[in-house]
């Protein structure tokens, strides 16, 4: 789940810390002041705070962090952990539960009832569910689905909400049944 009391943020922090401490911080900054989601505006992860402000019309540092951290606790907001998804999943009949993952990991490990999301399912979603039954949407660690989740709730999903760790999370505190796995990234 997302860290509800995150290190603070200072000038001095650098892009690097604020990722690992605040995971939504980069849409956040993007949102607001487009800055981090496109090569044009790109940051370093060594740039401190400060240096990004400076270079991006002078913005006043005490409002990005603000802004961050007002980010951060939306986030938390939009979240379930593992246990209470468990809960949920034995007392919530109509629970709708969509893997954002790829298909490779889909097939290689989910957790039982779980839909690969694939357009077609999104686009069956957002012309016939329930948008006020209960949805939750993982992927691998927690990271990505916090976009996803904002895009259903951005087009009327009311209940829906994001794995906190995804399904590493799940099978680590819920189901040890289902086997852990690292991603590599080749270079």
């Amino acid at each position: 789940m997302t860290d509800t009391n995150p290190s603070p943020l200072t000038p001095e922090t650098t892009l690097a810390q604020v990722l690992r401490s605040y995971p939504g911080a980069q849409r956040a900054l993007f949102a607001r002041y487009h800055i981090g989601g496109c090569s044009s505006c790109a940051f370093s992860p060594t740039e401190t705070l400060a240096q990004l402000c400076l270079r991006n019309d002078n913005l006043p540092v005490d409002e990005v962090i603000q802004h961050i951290q007002d980010s951060h606790q939306g986030d938390t907001q939009l979240q379930i952990s593992a246990t209470d998804f468990a809960k949920l999943r034995e007392t919530e009949p109509t629970l709708k539960v969509l893997d954002a993952r790829t298909r490779e990991e889909h097939e290689a490990v989910t957790i039982p009832g779980a839909q690969l999301m694939t357009q077609e399912l999104v686009q069956e979603a957002f012309s016939n569910w329930d948008k006020n039954a209960p949805l939750v949407l993982y992927d691998h660690t927690g990271s990505r689905s916090l976009d996803a989740i904002a895009y259903f709730i951005g087009h009327g999903f009311t209940q829906a909400r994001c794995l906190a760790g995804g399904i590493d999370a799940y099978s680590q505190e819920v189901d040890p049944t289902l086997p852990r796995y690292r991603i590599e990234i080749e270079a």
